[in-house]
């Protein structure tokens, strides 16, 4: 993880899924299987940014301890 905080990681997940909205739509209404995949990866990557802030939160806590 980089080294981020918390209000840049929140930021980074709803930048990601407000991008998807589109992509999201297409697959859903005109059977789009390229947007399908778009949304797809980008899931992944959403994935991968709720972990970061689970980390960023534990490594946190940890310290105010």
């Amino acid at each position: 993880m980089e080294n981020q905080n918390l209000e840049t990681l929140l930021n980074t997940v709803t930048e990601t899924v407000d991008s998807i909205r589109e992509d999201a739509a297409k697959f859903e209404e005109k059977g789009n299987g390229a947007a399908g995949t778009r949304v797809r990866k980008a899931m992944q990557t959403i994935k991968g940014l709720a972990q970061d802030v689970r980390v960023y939160i534990s490594d946190s806590k940890k310290e105010k301890v």
